[in-house]
């Protein structure tokens, strides 16, 4: 089993923060709401599945892109100006990365990452 990692990312502007295709993006309305979605995006292969449908040939894409850690955790807070974002999860950062995109675009930036 993959070892865990502790994810800490910045949020810029999270009240703008969308990704580039409205129906997969982030709607919610604060850093609870945020984080409820990015869980949710790890834990489950539903927006990955969502995203993968739209693609010229979904049958092409890398399927290791669409994995899952149930056992994900993501919490949220404001900060000054920005949201800090507290991940841990077994999943790499490749697949992080492309969630993360998919749910607020590119207004995100990885801090630090350390084993959980």
């Amino acid at each position: 089993m993959a070892g865990r990692n502790h994810y800490f990312l910045s949020i810029d502007d999270l009240a703008h923060a969308r990704g580039a295709e409205p129906s997969l993006s982030y709607d919610g309305a604060g850093p609870n709401d945020f984080a409820a979605a990015l869980q949710e995006a790890l834990r489950s292969p539903m927006l990955f599945e969502r995203w993968r449908a739209m693609q010229p040939e979904p049958d092409e894409v890398d399927p290791t892109l669409g994995g899952t850690d149930p056992a994900a955790e993501s919490s949220a807070r404001v900060a000054d100006l920005h949201t800090d974002v507290d991940l841990i999860t077994s999943l790499p950062m490749r697949i992080v990365r492309h969630r993360l995109n998919l749910l607020i675009g590119p207004g995100w930036q990885l801090r630090d990452m350390r084993a959980a």
